[in-house]
């Protein structure tokens, strides 16, 4: 479990500690000044808790008791549904070019690395594909070939959407290449597509809220990192 994970959700219990003592000091002098004695509880008789929404929500007033039962909820939003659909599109397509490597590769290095990329981003995809049934969501439409970036226009606004995406047309030169040409292309198209993934994932981070999704976002910024240190090594 990563560390981000901790602090995200121990925070909400600090943040009701002192929301809740500042909310009873402010009761207490709204009592004295006009007479409102219970400005600023709850229906429990509680200091009440402004507890912020999530993105695109409203603030929600919270007792202490409800609030601290909030703190522990990582209930799936929008952020984290959007990251997870689009995420299996990107990693499909990294298969896809991956896929090229044993036939068109002239560094070993190069296929081994593409080997290497592809043995961890296919169980990332079945990870994601059963976090969506668990959750409800539903995968992004196309299979492997509408992952990369080819074929019916919807699916090439989608890919749009996700940065570090190749486009047709590159990876139409990616297939035509071969021996040295194919290794600089590969690298130079795989190291896009992986800041393209840090990025998602580092905006999941920020916006999401269910932990499954944190971790997952937290592999993909580790793995790829380091993958992309890799390729900028490589000639």
């Amino acid at each position: 479990m990563s560390n981000r994970r901790t602090t995200r959700h121990s925070r909400p219990l600090t943040i009701v500690a002192v929301a809740a003592s500042l909310a009873f000091a402010l009761a207490g002098c709204d009592g004295e000044n006009d007479g409102r004695a219970d400005s600023g509880k709850g229906k429990d008789g509680k200091p009440a808790v402004i507890a912020p929404g999530k993105p695109g929500e409203a603030a929600k007033h919270l007792s202490a008791d409800e609030a601290a039962k909030a703190g522990d909820d990582d209930s799936p939003n929008s952020a984290d549904i959007s990251y997870v659909r689009m995420m299996i599109e990107h990693h499909r397509q990294a298969l896809v070019m991956t896929d090229l490597a044993p036939d068109r590769a002239k560094s070993g290095k190069v296929e081994r690395l593409a080997e290497r990329i592809a043995s961890g981003q296919r169980p990332e995809i079945d990870a994601m594909r059963g976090w969506l049934k668990t959750n409800g969501g539903s995968t992004a439409g196309g299979g492997a070939g509408g992952g990369a970036g080819g074929g019916a226009k919807g699916g090439h606004e989608a890919h749009e959407a996700m940065p570090g995406m190749a486009s047709p047309e590159q990876l139409d030169a990616l297939r035509a290449a071969k021996g040295a040409a194919f290794d600089k292309l590969f690298l130079k198209l795989m190291i896009a597509h992986h800041q393209g993934a840090v990025s998602m994932a580092t905006d999941v981070l920020a916006q999401g809220n269910n932990v499954r999704v944190e971790e997952m976002a937290d592999d993909v910024i580790a793995q790829q990192s380091g993958e992309i240190r890799r390729m900028r090594q490589l000639p």
